[in-house]
């Protein structure tokens, strides 16, 4: 390579280097959206909806959410993808986008590579909940029926690598027995069709179970953590109730397009570990089951290569398949 071309490499590296310096200091000079793989209802638009105040509050930018179901997550995964890396985009991610590459053939992109995580937000058990009119009263009745009846105990989820599907797979393979997965486009879904009976069970979140388990149109029937929830200490767990060696949480956190400046990975972070740890956020999770939680950038990025390594041993032992 001639001196020419080295020192044309060099110049546009610097001014590479000079506009994203510039594009981080007058960061944000207009308003952000918040993509999620998922529709309107239910705890992780929940969550978007709850970041986006308190970011608005923050940067004195509008931050609006933008729903985009579908596709076991790939339909939001390539909308943020098809964005510039200029932090304007952000995507509230969850173990269906660490499920995707297990779930999902020959995908367009590689999500630890293209994906720069900023911090992880919260974490929730799942709830092993059913119909009030099943008659089922603990894990270990549902089992018996289910093994009496291979095939035809429905349980619902949010869609195909969602969190409620995976930990219904987990389930089902720990517990040797048969259940019918009927995959939804959202939680809230989810939960309306266990209403109705149309599905029996589901592996819910308490954040949208809770208010129909109060009125007794629900049942929870146990959560899905190695120990009881500090949260919610008179539930049992699907481990002490008959699945031994049961475990599987519920997480979200925030990513952007990889290649977003640094300094601006770091303003996103230190503006949303400030509002997870706010009084009143703590407050509205607390009482809907849910923690928050917050890492670094390094670490949230360990966490989901292990997520994505945990997922696709499951996804190999219970054999789960899309369907």
């Amino acid at each position: 390579m001639n001196l020419a071309r080295l020192a044309s490499l060099a110049a546009t590296a610097v001014s590479i280097s000079i506009a994203c310096c510039a594009q981080a200091q007058d960061y944000p000079a207009r308003s952000i959206r918040i993509v999620l793989p998922f529709a309107p209802g239910g705890g992780n638009d929940t969550m978007a909806r709850l970041v986006a105040s308190k970011l608005h509050a923050a940067l004195g930018q509008r931050v609006l959410v933008e729903n985009r179901p579908g596709g076991g997550s790939v339909i939001a995964s390539e909308t943020v993808l098809q964005a510039p890396a200029d932090g304007y985009t952000l995507y509230l991610v969850s173990s269906t986008v660490a499920a995707a590459p297990s779930l999902q053939k020959n995908l367009s992109f590689d999500t630890i590579k293209d994906f720069a995580p900023i911090t992880r937000l919260g974490v929730v058990p799942g709830a092993l909940t059913v119909h009030a009119q099943l008659p089922v009263k603990d894990v270990r009745q549902l089992l018996a029926l289910a093994r009496a009846r291979p095939g035809e105990i429905t349980f619902g989820s949010g869609g195909i690598g969602a969190g409620s599907h995976i930990g219904g797979e987990i389930f089902k393979h720990l517990a040797m027995v048969n259940l019918l997965h009927i995959p939804y486009k959202s939680t809230a879904q989810v939960t309306q069709s266990l209403l109705a009976g149309e599905v029996m069970v589901s592996f819910a979140n308490p954040l949208t179970a809770l208010p129909y388990v109060k009125n007794g149109r629900l049942r929870i029937l146990g959560l899905t953590t190695a120990a009881r929830w500090p949260l919610l200490p008179e539930y049992p767990t699907i481990a002490e109730s008959g699945v031994p060696g049961y475990e599987f949480l519920i997480w979200n956190g925030m990513v952007v397009k990889a290649g977003t400046a640094p300094a601006i990975i770091d303003r996103l972070h230190r503006e949303l570990a400030t509002a997870m740890t706010s009084s009143d956020v703590v407050s509205f999770l607390q009482k809907h089951g849910s923690r928050a939680m917050t890492q670094t950038p390094a670490k949230f990025a360990a966490f989901m290569r292990h997520e994505i390594n945990l997922i696709s041993e499951v996804v190999r032992a219970a054999g789960v398949r899309i369907n």
